[in-house]
């Protein structure tokens, strides 16, 4: 079923967007080569839990972790680790933020030390594409309009689109309905209604875009080892057009 949220719950998810903001904001002064997934994991939930928070992902149909953390060729749901990072990675670091009810998500990509160009451009269009993404979650839009938005620009780029996990609708709980795939065709699918609250996050790949899964069934990484990308924002649907819950305040790439 998918619910139009209440400007009280809309205000709550907002309020915990600003702890996940905050987060992220620390994570990126962290990232950096001999830093470990699992030292960012630790911090995370540190953090979220000082502020009044709980990191929603912990305890997810039995996820042991506050973040999701997948380096390179890693797509998403990786585990946080021991491993340190080393210089040239990208790692994604993806969070769900509970503050009394209220959830915010936001995965942000980053470059350890120095990362080559292909890398870089990688970054750069997964970051593009999420705002062109947002672009079109206007009022009475589709969602096939989002989809196909990415995936256009993604692929004249020379990068693929994961077919195989999509945003999604979001509060009271993580994953609702309406699934937000990264590809397909204009003004198909469900129109998008005021109230409304997804999530927008594209993984793009160097490679091709299957998927395989790790053998603890929750980390899915690329077929081909080439490096996989992400960026997400929490987004609610207005008269005013799309407002992000999870704004960082960067400049945007688009």
């Amino acid at each position: 079923m998918i619910t139009r949220k209440s400007a009280r719950e809309i205000e709550k998810m907002r309020a915990a967007g600003d702890i996940l903001v905050q987060c992220h904001k620390e994570i990126a002064k962290m990232i950096k080569p001999g830093i470990s997934t699992m030292e960012i994991d630790t911090f995370a939930e540190k953090f979220m839990r000082d502020h009044g928070a709980v990191p929603e992902q912990k305890g997810y149909n039995g996820y042991a972790y506050a973040t999701c953390a997948s380096i390179n060729d890693e797509i998403c749901h990786g585990f946080p680790r021991d491993e340190k990072l080393k210089d040239g990675d990208i790692v994604t670091i993806d969070m769900v933020v509970n503050l009394d009810g209220g959830l915010a998500d936001s995965a942000w990509t980053y470059a350890v030390g120095k990362v080559d160009e292909k890398g870089k451009h990688l970054m750069d269009v997964t970051k593009t594409s999420l705002y062109k993404g947002i672009e079109q979650a206007q009022l009475g839009s589709r969602i096939g309009d989002i989809g196909h938005a990415i995936q256009t620009y993604a692929e004249a780029e020379g990068f693929s689109v994961v077919r195989d996990f999509t945003g999604h609708g979001i509060g009271p709980t993580l994953h609702e309905e309406p699934h937000i795939p990264h590809f397909g065709l204009p003004n198909k699918g469900l129109r998008l209604k005021e109230g409304m609250v997804i999530t927008i996050e594209p993984m793009i790949n160097e490679g091709s875009w299957h998927s395989q899964m790790d053998s603890n069934n929750w980390t899915a990484r690329t077929v081909d080892q080439g490096r996989s990308a992400q960026y997400e924002h929490t987004i609610v649907i207005t008269k005013d057009g799309p407002v992000l819950l999870t704004d960082q305040g960067e400049e945007r790439n688009v």
